[in-house]
């Protein structure tokens, strides 16, 4: 069957990323409109950006304001900068906040209206050029079609997509994840491999993406750990940014499954920041997953070498979830009960993130069938 695979306009990786760009981005427009957040503009990564568009005669504003996970008053508060002060493309400078902003407000420079109003509809207005300048090896943001917006007024993340929400430009350089720390890297880097994983035993995977996914585990496994352990790991850090780039590639073509579909209400109502509450659920929805793609967990097995073809697939794809269970312990993550949520709290609106869950449609792509009642029985195991 013949599928569609869609990847950036282009992409610029490895040291010097971003001096190879400046004259890519300079096509793009007169003034750029940067998104970005406090945290960017005090380790002085913002300043690069500006100086990058000043050595191309680039006008610009600056837009700090994401402040954490976006949300549709962040979107607003953009918007009406981009137009105030006459900007005609955009430049995202930051984790996947700030990536994930710069797409919001992009779909509606045109289109006007809310950006909740996207809710549940593919995602086809005329956008402004866009730049993705990641700072941490995760979110994949800079690759994808997708947007993660929260409706402050539902309590709900969105998960918005659309082809146009692809940047035109993706620029992974290195030096801007160095600054990155332990907490932040090991969230980001899990992030990837959910991606990946996900990607790879997704109903929409296909050839192209389950190459890049496979190549994304295989290195997360091998610098990941490293990369926790020593931020200043030169070679790790360019191994993650580009394991995150492939991971985003290949979750962009094929989607995500039960993992996010489940995260994103934990995210919206506990405020776990979005690659924590993906490791804190890996375990109990890996489990769930491998009797419906056991060859395929056994692949995964096989490439980061905890298992050989002297093993059936099913005995490979449990040593898979194994070093998966390992790795969220190297990497310090925290239970539930760990990060400070009540229980009863979290028991208390099991029934809402559940239906939240299956309405993104990701479960539905767990090569397993899941319903309703399936998905709160695992967050009951999370305790």
């Amino acid at each position: 069957m013949a599928r569609e695979f869609i990847v950036p306009g282009e992409i610029f990786t490895g040291a010097g990323a971003l001096d190879m760009a400046e004259a890519a981005m300079k096509k793009l427009g007169k003034k750029a409109l940067i998104v970005t957040d406090k945290v960017m503009i005090e380790l002085g990564n913002c300043a690069k950006i500006e100086t990058a568009l000043k050595n191309q005669g680039i006008a610009y504003s600056v837009y700090s304001e994401v402040t954490g996970e976006p949300t549709d008053v962040m979107i607003e508060k953009g918007l009406k900068m981009y137009k105030e002060e006459a900007c005609d493309f955009m430049v995202a400078l930051g984790g996947g906040s700030p990536l994930d902003a710069m797409k919001a407000i992009g779909s509606l420079v045109e289109n006007g209206g809310n950006i909740s109003d996207y809710m549940g509809k593919e995602i086809d207005a005329k956008m402004p050029p866009m730049v993705a300048v990641p700072t941490t090896a995760g979110t994949g943001s800079e690759a994808t079609q997708f947007t993660i917006i929260t409706d402050t007024k539902k309590d709900i993340k969105m998960l918005l997509k659309g082809k146009v929400l692809i940047p035109d430009i993706a620029v992974i350089d290195p030096q801007f994840t160095m600054t990155a720390p332990p907490k932040i890297t090991a969230a980001t880097g899990l992030d990837a491999l959910c991606h990946a994983t996900e990607a790879y035993t997704s109903r929409k995977a296909q050839t192209l993406s389950d190459t890049f996914a496979l190549s994304a585990v295989k290195r997360i496994f091998r610098y990941l750990p490293e990369a926790f352990k020593d931020g200043s790991n030169v070679e790790a850090r360019v191994q993650m940014s580009v394991a995150a780039l492939e991971a985003g590639i290949a979750f962009n073509n094929a989607s995500v499954t039960i993992i996010h579909g489940m995260s994103r209400p934990i995210g919206a109502l506990f405020h776990v920041a979005h690659g924590i509450s993906n490791a804190m659920l890996m375990k109990e929805c890996l489990t769930f997953a491998l009797p419906g793609a056991y060859d395929k967990f056994a692949d995964l097995a096989r490439a980061i070498n905890v298992s050989d073809d002297k093993d059936s697939d099913e005995v490979a794809a449990e040593k898979y979830l194994k070093a998966v269970e390992m790795l969220t312990k190297t990497l310090e993550i925290p239970s539930l009960e760990a990060y400070g949520i009540d229980k009863q709290a979290f028991f208390d609106v099991i029934d809402k993130m559940a239906f939240d869950a299956m309405a993104s449609g990701s479960p539905q792509n767990t090569m397993r069938d899941v319903t309703e009642d399936d998905v709160k029985e695992i967050y009951k195991k999370l305790w």
